[in-house]
């Protein structure tokens, strides 16, 4: 048995703010976190726990910081790392332009395996410890993700892309071979630890009827895989969607015909969606990943998230690295903020965070598991540094409530801000 205490400020959510506002907001000035065997067994106040702590017990004190529960990434592709901050084209061209080259090289399993050990190096360093990531169409890619993921211990979601038309011959499969690797690498990584496996076509325009159907087909065979794909992200996108399904009365509307939406469905983007559409999502329990430094990167649009809140759509923030151009969940609150200020919309710095670990938790539907500090959940965990740079120093100086701290830390902060990062109660270190 491993027993460890984790000393210092712990802030959690035990709801949405938004909806159950103070009572959503668990904060400690002199918290404790004790753990054991990678497990929550307590979060409140330190005076109430600290003199019955087991005399083995390791004491880690966290000075002049801030402890939260690992981040969650609701959306990312980790081959296209080596594009991120790729100079000027929106999405259609973006893709062509620099994702799909990107993408062919990852054939070979070597590559792949010395990306994915470099970008969960680097998530991990951003305070991420959560993410549902797209692969390649390559098998081989996923095989290299979930052996890195695994060897870190990280609760992990990844799929191999599916795309049988319009994109370069080198990154097409077929519906039948897409079918038969998506479900080997089913068979062979979902539920192995703490990884999970996501079904995952890349958007509408590069998937035929056919393999359309064969989607619906995998999250029938395996209900409780989850289903990744992109939603009008783009309006010349969805103009292309409408024209390569003409008996569709939506973008949306496409993956509703062969009954994609569900409770493990997330849908990026969704930034061009019309009430009805919100109000199917909200019907279906489907989910949404709010992705703002790609949309305003790739030049996208603006996100909506009070539509999400009316229709009652579970929302998390993505990266969407490499249209994104941080693999920071701070930088991505950071923007997220502003497209909302843009939509008259304040999000408040308790939301934020709350989006970017419960509510990311929740849109992956693994908030039984990760997301907050309640007990018997998974030790996954940031400490965040209130003086880690002369101006956040500065600024926090001057701070007057932990709403001003954390409003400053989400505002200039990044992988900077990040002191550590914890996995199942044990420091992370590159692999």
């Amino acid at each position: 048995m491993s027993v460890s205490a984790h000393r210092g400020e712990i802030l959690h959510f035990l709801g949405n703010p938004e909806i159950e506002r103070a009572a959503a907001i668990a904060h400690f000035q002199d918290g404790l976190l004790v753990i054991e065997d990678g497990v929550i067994q307590y979060c409140g106040p330190a005076n109430q726990r600290i003199e019955t702590l087991p005399s083995e017990c390791q004491i880690i004190a966290h000075h002049n910081a801030l402890i939260l529960p690992g981040f969650v990434d609701t959306h990312i592709h980790f081959p296209q790392v080596e594009v991120m901050a790729a100079y000027g084209t929106q999405l259609l061209d973006w893709l062509e332009t620099h994702t799909f080259p990107a993408e062919a090289k990852f054939s070979d399993e070597t590559y792949a395996s010395e990306v994915a050990r470099f970008f969960l190096d680097q998530l991990l360093a951003n305070g991420t410890t959560t993410a549902l990531v797209f692969g390649t169409v390559h098998p081989q890619s996923v095989d290299a993700f979930f052996t890195e993921a695994g060897k870190r211990n990280l609760r992990m979601i990844c799929g191999k892309v599916m795309m049988d038309r319009n994109a370069p011959e080198n990154l097409r499969d077929t519906p039948e071979q897409g079918y038969k690797d998506s479900k080997n690498l089913i068979e062979r990584w979902h539920n192995k630890g703490r990884l999970g496996y996501a079904v995952t076509p890349r958007f509408a325009p590069t998937s035929s009827e056919a393999q359309l159907e064969t989607v619906q087909n995998l999250i029938e065979e395996f209900p409780d895989v989850h289903m990744h794909t992109h939603l009008a992200e783009n309006r010349e996108e969805c103009e292309w969607v409408a024209s390569l399904f003409p008996d569709s009365n939506s973008y949306l509307g496409v993956y509703d015909q062969f009954k994609l939406l569900g409770r493990r469905s997330v849908f990026a983007h969704s930034i061009h969606l019309s009430d009805s559409d919100w109000r199917r999502l909200g019907e279906t329990s489907s989910c949404v990943a709010h992705c703002p430094m790609s949309n305003l990167f790739i030049g996208s649009g603006l996100f909506s998230y009070r539509s999400a809140l009316e229709a009652k759509v579970h929302v998390g923030l993505g990266t969407d690295v490499g249209g994104g151009d941080s693999l920071s969940i701070l930088r991505s609150v950071n923007e997220a903020y502003k497209v909302q200020q843009l939509q008259g919309y304040n999000l408040s710095p308790f939301q934020s965070l709350y989006l970017a670990t419960l509510g990311g938790a929740e849109t992956l539907d693994l908030d039984q598991k990760i997301g907050n500090f309640t007990v018997g959940k998974e030790a996954d965990f940031v400490v965040l540094d209130y003086a880690a740079t002369p101006l956040i120093d500065f600024r926090i100086k001057h701070c007057r409530s932990i709403a001003e701290r954390i409003f400053v830390l989400q505002m200039l902060g990044d992988d900077r801000a990040v002191r550590q990062t914890y996995v199942l109660g044990e420091k992370s270190k590159p692999e």
